[in-house]
């Protein structure tokens, strides 16, 4: 069956899209050691802000999860700070290390900054046509709805489990 000149193009659009985030992802990984969705966590940490995991996770649109994995990892690097409130001792509240506004620092801006300066020129019309193309696109590839608002082909840590069998 011949592949139809549209449907070629389509995919020639899409692949440019992945090598631009995959060569961003490894300058960003030969620059800072981290990945996209790491740099984009510690950039909700900012400034001096102070979040919890679950305010991390529900501003990164990721599950809670995968807000851990990357914790303990920005941790063990020495990246992030995690401190409990005298006020209640439950709540465990994350803040940037120096190490982590240093990584922040000298990160080269992404490929997500590029995408949003240009977006941002766009008519008002012009990217809610974006945003139904895309949305579009991740519907026709049955992608997973644990999707941060960041392209990052590092995001998801483990294949996913198959589902067990009911049989």
């Amino acid at each position: 069956m011949k592949m139809e000149n549209s449907t070629r193009m389509a995919f020639s659009e899409m692949r440019r899209i992945l090598r631009g985030t995959e060569a961003q992802a490894r300058a960003l990984m030969a620059k800072t050691g981290l990945t996209p969705s790491q740099l984009v966590l510690l950039q909700q940490l900012e400034g001096g802000v102070e979040r919890t995991p679950s305010d991390l996770a529900a501003r990164l649109g990721i599950t809670q999860a995968t807000t851990t994995v990357m914790i303990q990892r920005l941790e063990a690097r020495g990246l992030l700070r995690r401190q409990r409130r005298s006020t209640d001792r439950r709540q465990t509240w994350l803040s940037l290390s120096e190490a982590g506004e240093r990584a922040l620092h000298v990160a080269p801006d992404g490929i997500q900054a590029k995408f949003a300066a240009e977006f941002e020129k766009l008519k008002d019309w012009e990217k809610l046509m974006v945003v139904a193309s895309l949305t579009r696109v991740a519907d026709m590839l049955d992608a997973e709805a644990d999707a941060a608002p960041l392209i990052d082909s590092s995001l998801h840590l483990a294949p996913p489990t198959p589902p067990a069998d009911k049989g």
